[in-house]
């Protein structure tokens, strides 16, 4: 298995060698499924296998219902988008 090359994101930040987790706490993203969205507050109410939770979602609006979210922390940082149906 080769090693994994430490990824900066800024000159100032610290080297993380595993691209898959966050930097500072190690804690990964969970997909969570939009349930409702209050554009205007920058919130949406969203689903996991571990519960519901309160999700900010100002860094990657707009988002809809059905939406698939990456969430740490409380803030969704990426939009899956919709799940393909077959």
């Amino acid at each position: 298995m080769a090693s994994a090359q430490p990824v900066r994101l800024a000159p100032w930040a610290p080297a993380c060698v595993d691209e898959h987790h966050c930097v500072t706490c190690s804690d990964e993203g969970i997909p969570m499924a939009v349930c409702t969205v209050d554009e205007r507050q920058g919130l949406a109410r969203c689903e996991s296998e571990d519960g519901a939770a309160e999700v900010a979602t100002d860094l990657i609006a707009p988002v809809a219902c059905g939406d698939i979210l990456l969430v740490h922390a409380g803030v969704a940082l990426a939009n899956l988008g919709a799940p393909v149906r077959s």
